[in-house]
């Protein structure tokens, strides 16, 4: 029995990859923000449906460069129900992050605790969109303009999903995405800071480049963080065919739910009102189910199917941060950390294996 992974990544055909680079060959300018790079923030900027977006390498350097960009001072207020990348871009960036618990229901930040967290210290708001589920926008928007905090998105788990029609990389100060082999949309490694004011895309460009501002100037202390042509090649690629991505990854989703609904102890996400999804993720939440989270991971992996325990452990519990947090002040981030699978998606997802890995589950 062939091994199913908890997700793999969607790429274009060989030839048309190899058509894309092919010219790469007669110019020979590989980085630093060449034609490919050029073309495909171009094509995103329609895509995503943003007024102004830059490149990176990754997702973790574009969340650490505009949260430099912005001027952050203090504590920033987050969730640990992240991936790590969230909360050290805050910490590397020399900022304390201040944790806040989430909703049981969508697992973003919970609005009804943030303004609890603010201090005059507070410079800013992290929220993150989870399993493309969508944070209450509204609610945000109007608590950081109550107390002139900035918000900064992790829409990592969001790319191509829209609010009302609106594209999600509108709301908020900014938002971080992520191109990563894993996510909907890949450029290999790579990711996107989309924003409203275009003042700061020079300065994002200057961070990115070492913070190089002329042939004979450096003001900024700043990284390489630069998404190079072979990177933006398989994303004007990709981009072609996202679409269709995620019509198959949509079939798959509602596959399991066919499959798992109803369940006692089975807890699945609930469709977001007015949010076109990407199908990013297939959270299960099991909580007083006949087996225990850990018991399904197991199980799975003993029938060679991958899941994820994602996310876990919280961030607010990592060892690097030992002592510094109190995982229970966020008591249902723990909870729905110590319950939660994400189960195998992808594009070309056979419905038969999905058929399979739910009756495994359910056996």
């Amino acid at each position: 029995m062939k091994q199913i992974q908890v997700t793999r990544s969607s790429m274009p055909e060989f030839e048309e990859y190899i058509e894309e680079i092919r010219e790469l060959w007669d110019t020979h300018w590989l980085t630093n923000m060449g034609t490919k790079h050029k073309n495909l923030e171009f094509q995103l900027l329609d895509y995503l449906n943003v007024p102004n977006i830059t490149l990176f390498t990754n997702g973790h350097l574009a969340l650490e460069c505009i949260i430099a960009a912005l001027n952050l001072r203090g504590e920033v207020i987050t969730t640990p129900f992240t991936f790590a990348s969230t909360t050290h871009a805050i910490v590397r960036n020399g900022l304390k992050p201040v944790f806040c618990d989430i909703n049981p229901d969508d697992y973003t930040i919970d609005v009804e605790k943030i303004e609890s967290l603010i201090t005059e210290k507070t410079s800013a708001i992290i929220p993150v969109h989870v399993y493309g589920n969508v944070c209450d926008v509204e609610a945000i928007d109007r608590i950081a303009k109550k107390h002139n905090l900035k918000v900064i998105y992790d829409a990592a788990h969001t790319f191509g999903v829209t609010v009302n029609g609106q594209g999600i990389g509108t709301f908020g100060d900014a938002s971080m995405f992520s191109f990563h082999a894993t996510k909907v949309f890949n450029t290999i490694e790579g990711g996107a800071v989309t924003y409203n004011d275009s003042s700061i895309k020079q300065v994002l460009n200057d961070l990115k480049n070492f913070g190089i501002t002329g042939p004979e100037t450096v003001e900024y202390v700043g990284g390489n963080a630069k998404m190079n042509e072979f990177q933006a090649a398989m994303g004007i690629c990709n981009l072609r065919h996202v679409n269709g991505e995620i019509i198959k990854r949509k079939k798959v989703v509602e596959r399991y739910i066919d499959n798992l609904k109803d369940i006692t102890g089975i807890k699945l996400s609930k469709e977001q009102v007015d949010v076109e999804s990407n199908y990013a993720y297939f959270p299960v939440v099991f909580d007083g189910y006949k087996m225990t989270r850990d018991e399904v991971f197991v199980k799975l992996k003993d029938n060679d199917i991958v899941a994820r325990k994602y996310f876990y452990p919280l961030t607010n519990s990592f060892e690097c941060y030992k002592d510094r947090y109190d995982v229970d002040e966020t008591p249902v981030a723990k909870y729905i950390a110590e319950r939660v699978l994400t189960l195998p998606l992808y594009a070309d997802l056979a419905l038969e294996d999905v058929d399979r890995i739910c009756e495994i589950i359910k056996s």
